[in-house]
């Protein structure tokens, strides 16, 4: 019972944080912010994580039934991580330096592994075989002669 709190606590703050990136996300889109630079991927990865904060919210009702919704949510923030840390490597090693800081990288990859952490276990074949309440059909057959 203490690990499905956590799971959803866990959730609950990052369905936020990532929900909290409209701001910016709405920002960046109302004044063209990222015209200028070509930025464009900026606004479509905030979009795509404002939308998967709203679905980590949702998920924390239940974590047992969203389990492979949390394991996206980890996976991708962990893709993304490791993306920043090629990017930011390859730009070192062409006397670069990217705006993404050490620690955005070490943020970023500790929430991933955090909602690999917090995923529920699988739950066993059996269970699984079974129908969720919402489609089993409470409608009687219609009785001979009526």
């Amino acid at each position: 019972m203490k690990r499905e709190r956590v799971s959803r606590v866990v959730l609950v703050l990052v369905g936020f944080l990532y929900l909290g990136w409209t701001y910016p996300l709405f920002e960046s889109l109302w004044q063209s912010n990222w015209l200028p630079k070509h930025e464009d991927s900026f606004p479509m990865f905030m979009s795509v994580n404002a939308v998967l904060g709203v679905f980590l919210l949702l998920a924390a009702k239940q974590p047992a039934r969203h389990r492979s919704l949390i394991a996206f949510g980890a996976w991708s923030t962990l893709a993304h991580a490791f993306t920043m840390t090629i990017m930011s490597t390859e730009a070192w090693t062409h006397g670069m330096h990217r705006k993404d800081s050490p620690q955005d990288i070490v943020i970023i990859g500790g929430i991933g592994l955090l909602l690999l952490a917090v995923l529920p276990a699988k739950e066993p074949a059996a269970a699984r075989m079974e129908r969720p309440h919402s489609a089993r059909t409470s409608v009687q057959p219609n009785p001979a002669g009526a």
